[in-house]
């Protein structure tokens, strides 16, 4: 099975040879974010880490659109939604809404979690189920409404 560092290269070869110069840009980009951290940790990134950093890479085009479209800018905001569509093709499915509270409601059982105090180790668990499949900031506004914050 091939890890999805290597399914990046391998597209990042695709768009060059179909000379597709707008997706290589944004595949690129990938690779320099994964390359930047495997260099400044020293260390070769597997899936979960390179999970991480498209997740990261994601939050960053979402803020950038919001902040391009008070400035009125079209321009901008399509170049970054096209990277956005990149890179959320790399992404596990999205869990619904339905199904991260049903997560949210196993985990907070689980661990007997009852007040916010117990917020950390509640998204400590969360963070490993649901990486790559929901908002952690979203996830974290509704553990702590189900704690009482």
């Amino acid at each position: 099975m091939s890890t999805l560092k290597a399914r990046i290269n391998d597209d990042v070869k695709a768009a060059m040879r179909a000379q597709d110069k707008r997706r290589l840009g944004a595949l690129r980009l990938v690779t320099a974010a994964i390359k930047q951290r495997e260099v400044d940790e020293r260390i070769e990134l597997d899936d979960t880490q390179v999970l991480a950093v498209l997740e990261k890479m994601v939050k960053q085009r979402r803020e950038s659109i919001a902040q391009y479209q008070q400035a009125d800018r079209q321009d901008l905001i399509d170049q970054e939604t096209f990277e956005l569509e990149i890179l959320q093709g790399y992404l596990p499915a999205q869990l619904s809404e339905a199904e991260v509270d049903a997560v949210v409601a196993e985990v907070i059982a689980a661990t007997g979690a009852s007040t916010i105090k117990d917020m950390g180790k509640v998204m400590g668990q969360l963070k490993g189920r649901l990486q790559g499949q929901a908002d952690m900031g979203a996830v974290g506004a509704r553990v702590k409404a189900k704690l009482g914050g």
